[in-house]
């Protein structure tokens, strides 16, 4: 199993189909677990996708619109059930407080895990750890949303040449990294930068400044196009993206990977989605998202 992969939980929008669940998302990422906007259906789905309760370190809310959060009480339920033994943190905007209580609260049940309540209130860093840092902008619908965007330390590669030109080997290799120099040994020389991955993660919204900071530079950007071209005015209307501006978003982002999600009910043909984003400039790689995909993180940047 990949490291750090992306599962396709959900991809419909409003109303799911047939074929589509309503939305929810899934990134491992290394030893971290984040689940990202519940829907109704998500419990289920994790099943279908082997991603067990143990496995969920993080749960990320971007607003509180039904097919985004309705899952919440069976997802914090099933966790208590499971009794996973390690924290999990919850991402959520502030103002919806209220909403995130009733759904914590939606039933009875036996609580036994330690769910930490962390809502987002403005822009900004919302998690930090060895490994990533987690932050929130705000976005442009009409209930309070954030996207969110993960972004991995920048750090060196190792370059086996010069290590044994320079006589480093096993364990002196590690203490190199730690501490920068062994026996006049500088690590800049045996080694080069290796930039940090990015990952972003974009629901309901329209076109705005944070979208595209959300996006730059992203290994893997995660986009809703919940209507084609034809419907931009309706689009615009009530705070959703095109596929045509999801692909040009990624482009002028310089994205590596774009997965396009959040499907209208109105559209029977998701090709026509990636063909949108393409016209609209976009070159790298491209998934239209269906329910239990599983997207791997591009590598490393050479």
């Amino acid at each position: 199993m990949a490291a750090r992969e992306f599962t396709v939980l959900g991809s419909a929008s409003q109303v799911p189909t047939r074929t589509r669940n309503h939305n929810g998302y899934f990134l491992r990422w290394d030893r971290e677990g984040i689940l990202f906007d519940p829907g109704e259906g998500t419990q289920r789905q994790l099943l279908h996708a082997s991603v067990a309760a143990y496995d969920l370190t993080r749960i990320c809310v971007t607003h509180f619109h039904g097919d985004h959060s309705l899952g919440l009480a069976g997802i914090i339920q099933r966790i208590n059930l499971d009794g996973v033994p390690h924290p999990i943190a919850a991402h959520y905007p502030a103002s919806g407080q209220a909403y995130f209580d009733r759904l914590r609260y939606a039933t009875a049940y036996r609580e036994r895990v330690r769910l930490r309540e962390e809502p987002v209130a403005a822009d900004g860093t919302v998690a930090a750890t060895p490994s990533f840092t987690l932050s929130a902008r705000r976005l442009a619908h009409p209930v309070d949303t954030f996207g969110y965007r993960l972004v991995e330390p920048d750090g060196r590669r190792m370059l086996p040449e010069r290590l044994r030109a320079a006589g480093i080997a096993g364990p002196d290799v590690s203490r190199l990294q730690r501490e920068g120099s062994l026996g006049g040994v500088r690590l800049e020389e045996v080694s080069e930068p290796r930039p940090g991955q990015v990952f972003a993660f974009v629901m309901d919204t329209g076109m705005c400044e944070a979208v595209h900071e959300l996006a730059a530079g992203a290994d893997l950007l995660v986009l809703e196009s919940t209507f084609l071209a034809r419907d931009a005015a309706l689009a615009a209307e009530v705070g959703h993206l095109t596929a045509g501006q999801a692909g040009e978003i990624a482009a002028k982002a310089g994205a590596r990977h774009l997965v396009l999600t959040h499907f209208s009910q109105r559209y029977p043909d998701p090709a026509c989605f990636a063909a949108e984003a393409r016209a609209a400039g976009y070159t790298g790689g491209l998934t239209v998202a269906e329910d239990l995909a599983t997207v791997p993180v591009p590598g490393r940047r050479g």
